[in-house]
């Protein structure tokens, strides 16, 4: 099964757009998604980007508590109000839109991060910072 794995940076071209990696292009094709659920993550400043499935998941989650629930009702407040679909241009890019930008912090540089059935995009320091206090809370200090 092909997953969405690594990262890389791409610039933001003048009308806004930006080129997904080849490598997630690829991912996307196997498994024939043409349109793209984004959803703001609900822990870093990073839009989450996958296919219809990936709304289907958090639905079913919803679905699986009281829908007159404050839970169901949070959830849905992230997953709905916090999502929207896109699609891909002729050539593999991706608008990168005041949704985007807003809940990033993106401006002229999108990095690109794989997430196994999903990908992520990040504001590139912020991805570095979170992926190095990850890496420290997983691994501690090590000595010198």
């Amino acid at each position: 099964m092909s997953r969405f794995l690594s990262n890389a940076t791409n610039r933001i071209d003048a009308k806004g757009r930006v080129s997904v990696p080849a490598s997630f292009r690829s991912v996307l094709s196997e498994r024939g998604i043409q349109e793209l659920y984004c959803l703001q993550d609900f822990t870093y400043p990073a839009i989450s980007v996958g296919g219809p499935d990936l709304l289907d998941r958090y639905e079913r989650q919803i679905a699986s508590v009281d829908p007159f629930s404050p839970e169901a009702n949070r959830m849905s407040l992230l997953v709905h109000g916090g999502g929207l679909f896109m699609r891909l241009d002729a050539e593999g890019r991706l608008m990168v839109t005041d949704f985007i930008r807003d809940f990033t912090g993106i401006s002229s540089d999108v990095t690109f991060v794989g997430r196994s059935d999903h990908f992520q995009l990040w504001q590139p320091q912020a991805f570095h910072e979170a992926q190095a206090a990850a890496r420290e809370g997983r691994f501690g200090s090590r000595p010198a």
